[in-house]
């Protein structure tokens, strides 16, 4: 603590001979600490006490556009809530609706016009019944404590506005054109000059994604964990994955910051929930809260449900008559955004992510048809569409047709009829090809389990998917639902996990210096929460399995931060991992070993998608063709080494270099060194005359040179965290069945229903050469098991790698 800053400064002593002072003087003797008052700018910063919050308001402002859109925008919800109430009161008792249907004679000289169909304003008011009244009343208590944190909201978001103009000299109209990255750049550079947080000298990129995503961690990691219940098995349904929007609300709420909730505040654990012998008194308490709360939502329950519906209404009406349909699109549910989502993974990153991945999951989902149900819908929709026809004919022919009682419904009812049709009845010009388009799902939201691959033409695998990718017609009954289906997971699903969420809260959280408390999965440390399976050459001393990430959370979390936040310096065990993972794909893009002309071994990145760069050289793909080298003019791609150029210190806003353009949602830097790249072997030629065929030109990512990287390769650096994760699922499968054994191998095998007892033919003339020691024999391939044996987990020696210079072998009986 020797170079710590602070605002005390000695006063050296003085001599009082060679100064005259007065009698009312005092004379200093020694040296005396003053403290030095900084300029007001700065000090107003300096020492903040909830850094969560005031990070949080400073991401926020940042992506949804600054003060002027914040405060509209809440104020307009406070708006909308007012109509929403006083339009459903007044349809329900202000409108005459046997006059606006003409059930009664009213008047047979004209029309009925809107003032004869509505009751005077006394007459409304004469209709409201006691019950509707208490509403009303609930609705505006609502509202008024809704109005109370609006007007909270907007002071705060001045002074966060205050603090980017003054402090990150950032202005609302440079915020479409600046990234998260940059701005957060210039928040640890102010941290430097005022101290906000005064435990630390120097703030990381994770302290910030801590104090931001501090609670959305733990959240995160108990759903990896499966330490909430947000799955149940329902009949005739089967497991069915529930977490709707008020379920949530009230888990965090009884969780994180509700009255009698584990943490004291927004960075502190109680001491209590620290110590096992606390463990089964504290599990009584958080019982008893959530029986009382689940009561609470169940009293509360048929208001709420009201409001669900009349809100709907409004929200969804007018979309489903524009757009009927709505009934056959899909949309992530809030589930998929627990099991899909990182460690540190801010908002915008993450719903980049999911948005890259829409086309792949809907492509994937759409080749499951019911051939029943596609018969019936084409004989529907012809009946429908006749009908509509002869009706519109009419209609053109005299178009008093359309006064006929009910012949407009008809011609909307028909209408919606065949739209809904047409979303049943698959495209004609669709490829059946379940493993690859799985494949592309894999890459685009990293996760996968283990047991899917060889099996995505399965009904089991659509269901489980569908659980992530759900219908919006049933993600809205969904939400009709919430308010009386939530109790009742409340009290009979959660209470009973309440010592299992004490422990994990006392197992699973660290004390970070400059932080607090947070959750030990966010560290993202391999060596405490990392599976062997996901590591190059496995861990020395893997940890317990109650203590590791499912799935490779903790690799895969990893991987993307560091590919975020280039600049972010991890601990030793997690740089060792990166590196070696790099080490890993260098050699494997290098030997021929494993990416023959046949593409035998790691089919999975040689055939990407459509839009994606390949991270094969083309001289080694044989038939598949580099995205990469489209874009550069068909130049080769050759391997070699690249000397990473040192990152440029972050500038001000001012004098960085960026493109112009609404990129505030873009995830990561604009640029990023070339050492930190996965894939920094890759060189594209990008001068502007083009070069000779044949030549590669050194691609330099660093902030000088990002004029000289051309589209492609922003491309491949935009999508690199993709290509890790399918490279990862590689690496991870190759671990658990062999080196020679690949997905598409184990996918063939199972469509091919190859018998699991069968003995193996021998294979061609192989190569077998291992990638850190002498030559050795090939273990006997593991017998493709039926789904859910134990063999499919089963680990065998990675550090064999083949070489197949033959035709490719597949399992054969």
């Amino acid at each position: 603590m020797a170079d710590y800053e602070t605002q005390y400064q000695a006063l050296g002593s003085y001599d009082e001979e060679e100064e005259e002072t007065d009698d009312n003087d005092i004379a200093v003797t020694e040296e005396v600490m003053i403290h030095v008052c900084p300029e007001s700018s700065k000090s107003r910063w300096n020492h903040i006490e909830d850094l969560d919050d005031f990070f949080t308001r400073i991401y926020h402002y940042h992506q949804r556009g600054g003060f002027a859109c914040m405060a509209l925008e809440d104020t307009l919800q406070l708006v909308q809530v007012v109509f929403v109430v006083l339009f459903a009161a007044f349809l329900g008792n202000c409108v005459s609706y046997d006059v606006l249907f003409a059930n009664i004679d009213y008047n047979t000289t004209h029309k009925v016009t809107l003032d004869e169909a509505f009751y005077p304003l006394d007459e409304c008011a004469a209709h409201l019944t006691p019950m509707t009244v208490v509403l009303l009343l609930l609705a505006l208590a609502t509202w008024i404590f809704r109005l109370i944190k609006v007007l909270y909201n907007i002071f705060k978001y001045y002074e966060i506005r205050s603090f980017y103009t003054q402090a990150l000299k950032i202005y609302s109209s440079d915020l479409p054109n600046l990234t998260w990255h940059e701005v957060q750049a210039q928040l640890i550079e102010v941290q430097k000059e005022q101290q906000m947080c005064i435990h630390k000298k120097d703030l990381t990129q994770l302290d910030i994604y801590h104090r931001i995503l501090r609670f959305k961690n733990y959240m995160v990691s108990m759903a990896n964990v499966s330490a909430l219940p947000l799955k149940h098995s329902l009949p005739f349904l089967g497991e069915y994955a529930f977490l709707s929007t008020g379920l949530k609300y009230n888990l965090e709420f009884i969780l994180f910051w509700g009255p009698g909730a584990p943490f004291e505040n927004n960075w502190h654990l109680r001491n209590e929930y620290k110590n096992a012998r606390n463990r089964e008194m504290l599990a009584q308490q958080l019982s008893s809260r959530i029986l009382w709360i689940g009561l609470a939502n169940l009293v509360f329950s048929p208001v709420v449900f009201v409001w669900q519906i009349i809100y709907s209404f409004f929200r969804y009406a007018e979309l489903i008559k524009r757009q009927p349909s709505i009934f056959g699109s899909r949309k992530w549910s809030n589930y998929s955004r627990l099991y899909l989502r990182h460690f540190n993974e801010l908002d915008h990153e993450f719903n980049a992510r999911l948005n890259k991945g829409y086309q792949p999951v809907s492509d994937y989902l759409n080749i499951f048809t019911t051939p029943l149900v596609v018969i019936f819908a084409k004989n529907v929709m012809f009946f429908a569409g006749a009908i509509l026809a002869v009706l519109v004919c009419l209609t053109i022919v005299d178009e008093d047709v359309l006064n006929v009682e009910h012949v407009l419904t008809i011609i909307t009812v028909c209408g919606l009829i065949m739209t809904v049709c047409k979303g049943l009845i698959p495209d004609e010009h669709i490829v059946y090809s379940p493993e690859l388009l799985l494949r592309n799902v894999a890459m685009a939201i990293h996760y996968m389990p283990n047991n899917w691959a060889g099996h995505a033409h399965t009904a089991r695998i659509r269901d489980e998917f569908s659980m992530l990718f759900q219908f919006k017609i049933v993600y809205i009954i969904e939400e009709l639902l919430s308010p009386l289906v939530t109790p009742f997971i409340l009290i009979f699903s959660l209470r009973p996990r309440s010592l299992a969420l004490i422990d994990f809260f006392r197992r699973f959280t660290v004390d970070v210096i400059g932080v607090g408390d947070v959750c030990s999965f966010a560290q993202m440390d391999v060596k405490k929460h990392g599976n062997a399976q996901w590591q190059v050459g496995g861990a020395p001393t893997a940890p317990p399995k109650s203590q590791q990430a499912e799935n490779g959370k903790t690799e895969m979390s990893l991987m993307h931060f560091h590919l975020t936040n280039p600049e972010w310096k991890p601990n030793e065990d997690c740089t060792t991992f990166i590196s070696t993972l790099k080490e890993q794909v260098q050699r494997d893009i290098v030997s021929r070993s494993l990416m023959t002309a046949d593409s035998h071994h790691m089919p999975s990145l040689v055939s990407l998608p459509l839009g994606m760069p390949s991270l094969v050289p083309p001289q080694a793909v044989g038939p598949f063709t580099s995205m990469l080298s489209s874009f550069t003019g068909g130049h080769t791609i050759t391997p070699s080494s690249v000397t990473p150029s040192a990152p440029t210190p972050a500038s001000g806003p001012a004098t960085s270099l960026r493109l112009r353009g609404a990129v505030s949602h873009m995830e990561g830097p604009l640029m990023r060194p070339a050492a930190s790249s996965m894939f920094s072997s890759l060189q594209s030629s990008t001068d502007s005359g083009g070069g000779l065929a044949g030549q590669s030109v050194h691609v330099s990512l660093s902030h000088q040179a990002l004029r000289q990287v051309d589209e492609c390769t922003r491309e491949l650096m935009t999508n690199e965290m993709n290509l890790s994760a399918l490279y990862m699922h590689e690496l991870r499968w190759r671990r658990a069945h062999g080196e020679y054994m690949s997905f598409d191998d184990h996918a063939r095998a199972v469509w091919q229903q190859q018998p699991s007892a069968s003995p193996l033919a021998s294979p061609p003339d192989c190569d077998f050469t291992v990638a850190t020691g002498p030559p050795t024999s090939i273990k006997p391939m593991p017998e493709i098991t039926e789904e859910g044996s134990a063999d499919d987990e089963r680990e065998v020696d990675t550090s064999l790698m083949v070489s197949c210079t033959d035709t490719p072998f597949s399992p054969r009986s």
